[in-house]
């Protein structure tokens, strides 16, 4: 083992895009686990939209990053050190443990991952913060009945994707918004999305919608904001409803688009638009989780990664994500398992 703990660190305020000059990677001392903790060599880490709002002076919901710090972000990791009795060295853990290399962590922090259910690295995809994500606004914010139409924006990415394919699984007619023919042809041959177009190839959203979506729209999953969801919002039904999760179009804008805009459609349509977060919903979390587990073994969800090797790779990870070069969850892989 080393005696030094790479990490990265956020060290200035993005303004507008992030770039690789807001982070540094550093060399710090290697943690010491104190009674009741453990020490955890990291295998993969995470790099999610999410993220970007925390790199703000003033966060919305969750506490602003400090600068000069390691960049928090969920993790999965080994023990190689134990003093807690709740865990074992070897056990594989994940949490938010950030972008570094080595880190100590109390039970309240992490939680033990099983290598026998599925990749250690779904921890932070399908099996972790996305795909639950994906689940509770699915069946608790659409509330989304077989027959219905399900319109999803970013429906290649981590969240966007699982929702579809649960879309599919409940009996809905799933339709996905992508950038780029090759997500396109994944969401229609692999993940068996009814219809599907690229966002990037057209300027009039509302348009390709209602081509798609001849029936309306039921329930619209909503990850990007921006001109594609006002396309979805003059296209929905009677009593449709609206999950909005993310708003990736608006979170680089230094200033946002002019807004809110097309609401007059909710009082029309008697719709209901509902923002969420997956922290909600934390007590239901181990049966959400073993649902998609089950769901996952038996071949109804179809799990892709997007991994980059390297944790001085990280910053470079987050801002392909946030471009939308990755298709399914984007991860960075640390160390060998």
């Amino acid at each position: 083992m080393s005696d030094c703990n790479r990490q990265v660190w956020l060290v200035t305020r993005p303004t507008g895009w992030p770039s690789e000059e807001n982070f540094r990677l550093v060399e710090s001392p290697m943690p010491v686990a104190a009674e009741g903790q453990v020490l955890v060599r990291m295998l993969y880490t995470s790099v999610d939209p999410y993220l970007r709002g925390r790199m703000r002076e003033r966060a919305s919901y969750i506490d602003p990053i400090p600068l000069d710090s390691v960049m928090q972000a969920s993790s999965v990791g080994r023990v190689i050190q134990s003093r807690n009795q709740k865990f074992a060295e070897g056990d594989y853990v994940g949490g938010m443990m950030g972008w570094q290399e080595y880190a100590v962590a109390g039970e309240r922090e992490i939680r033990t991952i099983d290598p026998k259910l599925a990749p250690v690295s779904t921890a932070l995809g399908i099996l972790g913060m996305p795909g639950l994500t994906a689940y509770f606004g699915i069946t608790e914010i659409l509330q989304a009945k077989a027959g219905e139409t399900l319109l999803v924006s970013g429906a290649a990415g981590a969240v966007g994707s699982v929702a579809g394919q649960m879309g599919k699984i409940l009996g809905m007619r799933v339709v996905g918004i992508a950038g780029g023919e090759a997500k396109i042809r994944w969401l229609l041959d692999e993940l068996k999305f009814d219809a599907a177009y690229d966002y990037q190839a057209e300027s009039d959203h509302r348009a390709r919608i209602a081509a798609l979506c001849p029936n309306g729209v039921d329930c619209y999953f909503d990850n990007v904001g921006g001109a594609i969801s006002d396309g979805a919002l003059l296209n929905i039904n009677e009593r449709a409803r609206i999950a909005i999760c993310g708003q990736i179009s608006q979170y680089n804008l230094e200033k946002p688009e002019q807004g809110p805009r097309l609401l007059f459609q909710l009082i029309v349509k008697r719709a209901r638009m509902e923002g969420f977060l997956v922290f909600d919903f934390a007590k239901k979390y181990g049966p959400a989780l073993a649902q998609m587990a089950e769901w996952l073994r038996a071949g109804k969800l179809i799990n892709r990664e997007t991994v980059v090797d390297g944790l001085e790779n990280t910053p470079r990870a987050f801002i392909g994500m946030m471009r939308g070069e990755n298709t399914g969850k984007m991860i960075v892989r640390i160390a060998a398992e």
